[in-house]
């Protein structure tokens, strides 16, 4: 849950979605971040935590690798970011590789919006999921430091997942931890008593959360850009099933038809084949002829064939995966940040 993520903040812009508008600011490593739409584990992103061993209102800003790594592992061992990029909040106080981490290791990840995938059979359909006014999400997290073999000390990072939300549970049964207020994320970052984490490690239930399906292609990592989020409609395979059933059955319809008028033809001519050829003459020649000297035509009787439409054939199919919200996912015309930080 929550392997990909878009985060083309700016550097100045992360410390203000976490409403660390006034506080002192340091940054490190800043220089390895590099913008992205679809960021994975083991690549470099921008988390905000607390200045170390400080009590503070200053914070940093802190250029880490998502997917963490553990202080206590071999410093021979090539770290596997993919085994932790997600914790589960529930069993943070359970194993070792978190529980040591919650006291004064924790920190927030800010991005404009998440991927998840839906699976059906063997197709995996993304969608992206986002603010409706396009505010940044912030994610809570837990981090921490590695030294390797050759003594370079890397940082690293997880992000928490709940239970998923009651409008989420079509696509997935878990989610990140979203902190979707000023309260929610000063309790995370900055609260003591553990006590009060039970508050904010939560399903996000407020209705602003939207989502859109997105390209396939964006399940490669190294597949980036504003086409990541692009939304794509999604083609109704039932409606296809419906056209192809009822034009697979007037086909065979028509040939059965065709195949009992043959069958009486050769009846009729096996019986007598004087007969047959002159009811063939006569149907020919006598409605023509008719045709043609039959005056009473307003009186004479007309048959008309209906055929069934063939859009009665066909029907429009809704499923709870279709987007909730007025969402342009075309060439990123999503609200702003610009616009959303100018309210504040």
């Amino acid at each position: 849950m929550c392997g990909r993520a878009r985060c083309t903040l700016r550097a100045d812009d992360i410390p203000r979605a976490c409403h660390r508008n006034d506080v002192p600011v340091r940054t490190v490593h800043m220089d390895r971040y590099s913008p992205s739409y679809n960021v994975s584990p083991g690549h470099n992103f921008p988390v905000v935590r607390r200045e170390d061993g400080g009590d503070g209102d200053g914070v940093v800003l802190h250029c880490m690798i998502w997917g963490l790594v553990p202080s206590f592992t071999k410093k021979t061992e090539k770290p596997d970011h993919y085994k932790m990029f997600n914790a589960r909040s529930e069993s943070i106080y359970e194993k070792a590789s978190f529980r040591r981490l919650v006291p004064k290791s924790r920190c927030l990840v800010a991005v404009e919006g998440f991927y998840e995938w839906k699976k059906d059979g063997p197709k995996k359909q993304p969608y992206y999921i986002h603010f409706k006014d396009g505010r940044p999400l912030v994610f809570a997290a837990l981090y921490d430091s590695w030294e390797n073999s050759e003594g370079e000390i890397l940082s690293s990072f997880t992000i928490l997942t709940t239970s998923s939300s009651s409008a989420l549970r079509w696509l997935h049964d878990r989610m990140p931890v979203i902190l979707g207020d000023k309260g929610s994320i000063d309790t995370w970052l900055n609260c003591s008593s553990s006590s009060k984490f039970d508050d904010v490690l939560k399903p996000y239930e407020d209705p602003d959360l939207v989502w859109y399906p997105v390209t396939p292609a964006m399940g490669k990592s190294s597949f980036d850009g504003p086409e990541c989020i692009k939304e794509i409609q999604l083609k109704s395979e039932g409606n296809n099933l419906i056209s192809k059933f009822f034009s697979k059955k007037g086909i065979k319809e028509e040939q059965e038809s065709t195949i009992e008028e043959k069958n009486s033809s050769a009846e009729t001519f096996r019986i007598d084949p004087t007969k047959s050829l002159k009811k063939e003459t006569d149907t020919e020649d006598n409605t023509a002829i008719s045709s043609i000297t039959d005056k009473g035509g307003q009186d004479s009787k007309s048959i008309t064939i209906h055929s069934e439409d063939e859009d009665t054939a066909k029907c429009q199919c809704t499923t709870p995966a279709r987007k909730k919200g007025n969402v342009k996912g075309a060439g990123d015309k999503q609200p702003t940040l610009l616009s959303y930080f100018g309210k504040n």
